[in-house]
């Protein structure tokens, strides 16, 4: 994602990370309790995975993570009115970035005096499953983090 917010950059294409919580809370990366926890968890993540866009940290609650969806790793594009534009249940740099193209290309087209009428897609994409990254994550989070996992059957 970092990648994509620099090749889209100079479409004035902003991005932004949103920790809101530990999708698998361990020993290492215990759940939150604090804000100062929260804080130091998210500039850990920022630091351990090369993060290079501004990360916001939700509140404590969870709120703004209840207001756009409470899915694990969701991805929303909104145009500059602050309309969703694109909404994904899992970020995948690939839909992501066919999503950015395509609304990059409706900008040049209304420039260029197209008359465009909006129109709502639902579409079913496919993202790479690497189990072996997966579970590094979780063995960064801690042995709990694995066996209630594992226990989950999932």
């Amino acid at each position: 994602m970092n990648a994509l917010a620099e090749q889209y950059a100079e479409y004035e294409v902003g991005s932004i990370f949103i920790y809101t919580h530990e999708a698998h809370p361990g020993e290492n990366y215990p759940h939150h309790t604090s804000m100062e926890q929260k804080f130091a968890h998210a500039r850990a993540l920022r630091d351990l995975l090369g993060v290079t866009r501004p990360i916001l940290v939700d509140a404590l609650d969870g709120a703004c993570h209840r207001a756009y969806g409470s899915m694990p790793n969701m991805s929303w594009i909104f145009n500059r009115a602050g309309i969703p534009i694109y909404k994904a249940d899992w970020t995948d740099s690939n839909s992501v970035a066919n999503a950015i193209q395509y609304f990059v290309d409706v900008t040049r087209r209304r420039r260029e005096k197209e008359r465009l009428v909006p129109f709502r897609v639902e579409r079913l994409d496919f993202r790479t499953s690497d189990q072996e990254e997966f579970y590094k994550g979780l063995e960064r989070s801690g042995p709990k983090a694995v066996r209630e996992f594992r226990e989950a059957g999932l």
